[in-house]
């Protein structure tokens, strides 16, 4: 146990060492004419920003660095998991849900900051006599976030692995798969690659609904 605890800090380091670097890259001064990094870093934090205006709004956009620092994280976490004999971060229940209660600590914060004690009242349901029901419901919902936004990522990018794993213990055990291995091992690599982007989405945008619900859901 000690040592699978060692060696997911080492992983967290890596990445955090990646992110690092990428951001200090694109600290930068920016050029005219971008090079092909700056295109890449501008088109990242445009579709961040994009994704803060529709769902929150131009007061959405203060967001972005939480929003884009998680995405980087989250994003080379997953990949980290692509190299042969590393383990993804994001494949630690405890990496995803620090991450998740950073998050959920997070909007609930803004949420109070923005509203102050009337901020619970959405807690409270659209009809007062079942207020106390709906507020029951909500306080276990919103609890469940940060669970749920933590097994999702741990799930798919755990199962991945060890779906990887299995197809080379395959392999190796029995001759007569060999000719089929190496298609189902790029059909599995490029499913596992595409879920590097779709895990890295998915807890941003979720982190982004949740962040509007809190700021915003007087106005609906």
């Amino acid at each position: 146990m000690e040592q699978a605890i060692s060696y997911n800090h080492i992983y967290l380091g890596l990445v955090s060492m990646a992110v690092s670097v990428l951001l200090v890259l694109s600290a930068g001064r920016p050029s005219i004419k971008p090079t092909r990094f700056q295109a890449l870093i501008e088109g990242y934090l445009r579709f961040v920003r994009g994704m803060l205006k529709d769902n929150i709004g131009e007061s959405g956009l203060k967001y972005t660095p939480l929003i884009a620092a998680i995405g980087l994280f989250i994003f080379f976490s997953n990949l980290l998991g692509m190299v042969p004999g590393l383990e993804a971060p994001t494949g630690n229940m405890n990496t995803n849900l620090a991450m998740a209660l950073i998050v959920f600590l997070y909007y609930n914060f803004e949420g109070i900051r923005e509203h102050g004690l009337s901020y619970f009242k959405h807690f409270m349901g659209p009809i007062k006599p079942l207020a106390p029901f709906f507020f029951v419901v909500e306080i276990i919902s919103h609890i469940a976030r940060p669970i749920t936004l933590s097994l999702r990522l741990f799930a798919n990018m755990k199962g991945g692995a060890i779906l990887l794993l299995a197809l080379v213990g395959i392999a190796i055990n029995n001759p007569f798969t060999m000719a089929l291995s190496p298609v189902a091992l790029v059909f599995i690599i490029a499913i596992k690659f595409l879920a590097v982007f779709i895990q890295t989405y998915v807890f941003m945008i979720l982190s982004v609904v949740y962040l509007a619900g809190a700021i915003v859901h007087e106005e609906h």
